[in-house]
């Protein structure tokens, strides 16, 4: 008989990582509350009749945020078998209010006491036998990251499932429990559920609840005049009244179970963060990081690797061994084409860019488990909320820099409807690394001496984020006030290698599985467009569909600076997936789909077809434009409906044809010389009004 497992825990307890140690899945682990937005299921390894669910992290049962609606659903609902609820030894007072609320539900439930290597560690000690007796749960020592414990844990979850020893707890003061029993005696429960804890969340006023168990006009009348009289007793609200007794029980708990010592480590992060969150030099620091990070990646260690990945796996063992094995089956002159020219050399050209990614992500995964990317969510809170977003929406922008998809669909975190839907609007302005390439091919071919091109169109991402922002909260659709941002600031700590190797894998992984997919299918595409006319006869690129389609749709372009065909062609082409501009343009050119960005013939080219500002302001079109249609997927599952979708990749094209407008236009004024015409004129007038839009008070 298979049995369901339920992993319940406060966020940064360990629970995901456990969850990947007992499943052998890999799965999103970070420093912030929400990286599990939906429960997640595995097989334990070597035990195919036992599935483990990784429910969302949550501080309590009550459902006001999304993680904990998800999790209580699951609980009520589908009622696991047993619950392994995650406590966190280092933090145990805090982390024993979710504890009480999940014993109470009446499910079998085992406690796995993590991190108990870094509680003996830190010279405490935690009576494990007395905690066991107080909350009357098995109680199990784990270390999810070492793996320590966790085979001894699924044992005796099997135990509970059989031989339930939950108890009540004795929580609550005289005048409480007697309340919750004249409401036991008046709710009418499905036989199952525990009634204990139904009553508990009628006298907390827990609207869901009430729903579900249909009390007729006299039963909430009865209940309503109950509470009151507690009400009145203690002269509080309700909620209030068992939340302030249930911490009253953990504080009791915690000092006589716990033994402490001053932690070394709370001073260390004190003091770390001192620096790194200054109010002064939080920011600098952060910007100073990034600069390096992506110097090293894109500039430097990055590109020689990416160089040699191109040059010599791809362009010289792979095609050289699939073009052997063709050449022996003396294969046709336009499959040879299709396969050489377009599948291997367009998936091929993606590929190379993956070291370059791997070296990108570490450095971001290793900082994020070292725990100062929650810190850098903490400083953008501050700033964002000046501009009408969340610190929360910083989450989903930083997972963009690897892919907008499951940048996108980390949004739903957001419980503010108001500040979900303008993150989903703004958040692909972060360009993802499926655009370093054309970052990389642009910077080397018009501005091969100033380093700080690269990270300029980061920063440029982040302005127009902020700006977006300021309109659109004072619009009618996106009006209302922000919503609050609480966070836990996890301790320093030296990362894991397994677990940064994780992380950075499980980012890279979206990019190759795009690339053995959406880009497979594009790479034959694009090989058909620019090889047969519309009589599909074999021609040059200069006769072929590709070229008359680029002719038509060119002239749009005119005013940003890149008007010729082939510069609109893979625009075009870009929407489809942003890692095919760099290899449409070596198709359209003449050097074939497995260029790279590298390539010298590819950068001569480019840099005699652009001046250095509309080079600039064809990268900012591209980086700010609505994204690959992957990601306009994502955008339609989280906007619910294609009016929203359209609304959202409408406002991105029109963000990013101004911003280029406005480059293109003003900088060949100020940097080239340009006589100032009309267009100067006309992006002034662009800058005026979305000054005005972004300050003009709001009627909503």
């Amino acid at each position: 008989m298979a049995i369901n497992i339920g992993l319940v825990g406060n966020p940064n307890c360990g629970k995901t990582t456990m969850f990947n140690n007992l499943t052998g899945n890999f799965q999103y682990v970070g420093n912030w509350p929400g990286v599990t937005v939906e429960k997640k299921s595995g097989e334990v390894k070597n035990k195919k009749d036992l599935t483990l669910v990784d429910l969302p992290g949550i501080y309590s049962l009550s459902p006001y945020t999304i993680e904990e609606i998800i999790t209580r659903d699951y609980i009520m609902e589908e009622r696991p078998d047993v619950i392994i609820n995650i406590i966190d030894a280092s933090n145990i007072e805090r982390n024993l209010y979710l504890t009480t609320q999940v014993v109470e539900m009446g499910i079998p439930t085992i406690i796995a006491l993590n991190m108990m290597d870094i509680v003996k560690k830190n010279g405490e000690s935690i009576d494990v036998d007395k905690l066991s007796n107080f909350i009357g749960c098995t109680i199990i020592e784990t270390s999810a990251l070492k793996g320590d414990g966790l085979n001894i844990l699924i044992e005796k979850a099997l135990e509970v499932v059989n031989n339930n020893t939950n108890k009540n707890l004795d929580i609550f003061s005289e005048k409480i429990e007697k309340a919750l029993s004249q409401i036991e005696s008046i709710i009418h429960i499905d036989e199952g559920k525990n009634k204990r804890w139904y009553s508990i969340k009628v006298f907390e006023r827990d609207k869901k609840v009430l729903e579900k168990i249909n009390l007729s006009n006299d039963e909430y009348n009865k209940i309503d005049n109950i509470i009151k009289e507690v009400e009145k007793y203690f002269d509080d609200e309700s909620e209030s009244i068992i939340i302030n007794e249930r911490y009253s029980y953990i504080t009791n708990i915690s000092a006589q179970v716990v033994s402490k010592k001053r932690d070394a480590n709370d001073d260390i992060s004190n003091r770390i963060d001192k620096i790194l969150t200054n109010k002064y030099l939080g920011l600098p620091i952060f910007f100073g990081i990034m600069f390096l990070i992506y110097y090293v990646s894109v500039t430097t260690i990055g590109t020689t690797v990416t160089d040699w990945t191109n040059e010599v796996f791809f362009g010289t063992y792979v095609n050289n061994f699939i073009g052997g094995i063709l050449e022996s089956l003396n294969v046709a002159d336009w499959l040879y084409s299709l396969i050489i020219d377009g599948i291997v050399a367009g998936v091929g050209a993606i590929l190379g860019f993956v070291p370059q990614m791997f070296i990108l992500f570490f450095f971001l995964s290793l900082l994020e488990d070292f725990g100062y990317m929650s810190r850098i969510a903490f400083i953008m809170d501050k700033i964002f909320r000046k501009v009408g977003l969340s610190g929360k929406s910083f989450i989903p922008m930083l997972i963009s820099t690897g892919c907008g998809v499951p940048g996108i669909m980390a949004s739903r975190t957001i419980e503010n409807e108001r500040d979900r839907k303008i993150t989903v609007m703004v958040t692909t302005f972060m360009p993802c690394g499926a655009k370093l390439p054309v970052i990389a091919l642009f910077g080397a071919a018009l501005f091969p001496e100033n380093s700080l091109i690269g990270p300029s169109i980061y920063f440029l991402g982040i302005i127009m984020i902020m700006i977006s922002g300021l309109i659109l909260k004072k619009l009618k659709g996106f009006s209302g006030d922000t919503s609050p941002f609480i966070m836990e600031l996890p301790k320093y700590h030296i990362p894991s290698a397994k677990t940064v190797l994780r992380h950075m894998w499980d980012r890279v992984k979206s990019f190759i599985i795009k690339a053995g997919t959406v880009i497979f299918a594009a790479s034959i595409i694009l090989w058909f467009l620019s090889r047969f006319n519309f009589n599909f006869k074999m021609v040059d690129v200069e006769e072929s569909i590709l070229a008359n389609i680029g002719r038509i749709i060119a002239p749009i372009f005119a005013p940003l600076g890149f008007n010729n065909w082939k510069a609109a062609v893979a625009t075009i082409n870009g929407l489809i997936a942003k890692e095919q501009l760099v290899s449409t343009y070596g198709v359209l050119l003449g050097l074939g789909d497995g260029v790279t960005e590298t390539d010298a013939g590819l950068i001569t080219q480019i840099s005699s077809m652009f001046t250095t500002v509309s080079a600039y302001s064809f990268v900012a079109f591209n980086m700010l434009c609505a994204p690959c249609f992957a990601a306009v997927g994502a955008i339609k599952r989280e906007m619910g409906n294609w009016k929203w979708t359209l609304i959202a990749i409408s406002y991105q094209t029109l963000v990013a044809y101004l911003v280029s407008f406005v480059i293109y236009q003003l900088g060949n004024v100020i940097f080239l010389g340009s006589n100032f015409g009309f267009g100067a004129i006309l992006s002034i007038l662009v800058i005026i009004f979305v000054l005005y839009m972004m300050f003009r008070k709001s009627k909503y």
